[in-house]
């Protein structure tokens, strides 16, 4: 993810969420919102692409920034 921000999809994310002890939600809506322990969110579009932005902010939730 860090080396390559492009092409990812919801579910790669949500897969990394679990490994990492990250709650997720994502019930009928245009967003997945990702939740930490500490209870900092993040918000992703669900569609594809995903931006290499939003991939960022979420290696950043992840590594706990």
């Amino acid at each position: 993810m860090r080396r390559n921000p492009l092409d990812w999809k919801i579910s790669d994310l949500q897969a990394v969420a679990r490994q990492h002890d990250l709650d997720w939600r994502h019930q009928k809506s245009s967003h997945c919102i990702f939740v930490r322990q500490d209870g900092r969110t993040l918000s992703v579009p669900a569609h594809r692409p995903i931006k290499p932005i939003y991939i960022r902010k979420f290696i950043d939730l992840i590594d706990g920034a």
